[in-house]
């Protein structure tokens, strides 16, 4: 049996080769928006010293910790973690939200893509969050030997 060609607008009558055509589909975007979200993650963090030089907030207190990209490309919420009291986590996600069109411009010119997403910064907690949980692991007593 020869398989048709996988787009969305095909129409099989048969339904096992429905099915085997949309699951290609699906892995192959998911793979490529996976990718896409790499990409993303890398150049945002390689562009984050030159876009946030001459801010009040330095540069080197935000880490890049992951990138979701829209299926459309169109957008992509980037999750920082940033070093600092609550006061300073705050000032620096709207910092970066005020920058996110130079971040923009930047994508646009070092990625070739059909669209360049347009970014929402959100801060990510998750390594506040695994250091509670690591601390209180130390706070535990060592198990008895023997």
């Amino acid at each position: 049996m020869v398989l048709p060609t996988c787009t969305f607008a095909f129409l099989c009558t048969e339904m096992k080769t429905t099915a085997f055509c949309c699951d290609i589909i699906f892995a192959m975007g998911v793979d490529r928006l996976e990718r896409v979200n790499s990409l993303l993650k890398r150049v945002i963090a390689e562009a984050m010293f030159s876009v946030m030089q001459g801010d009040s907030v330095a540069p080197g207190l935000f880490t890049v910790t992951g990138v979701r990209c829209g299926k459309d490309l169109r957008d992509a919420t980037v999750y920082v973690s940033v070093f600092g009291d609550d006061a300073l986590k705050e000032t620096g996600i709207r910092h970066l939200a005020h920058n996110a069109r130079r971040f923009q411009q930047i994508i646009n010119r070092e990625v070739r893509l059909k669209f360049t997403p347009k970014l929402l910064f959100k801060l990510d907690r998750s390594l506040e969050a695994g250091d509670s949980v690591l601390a209180i692991l130390d706070k535990l007593p060592a198990p008895a030997e023997g």
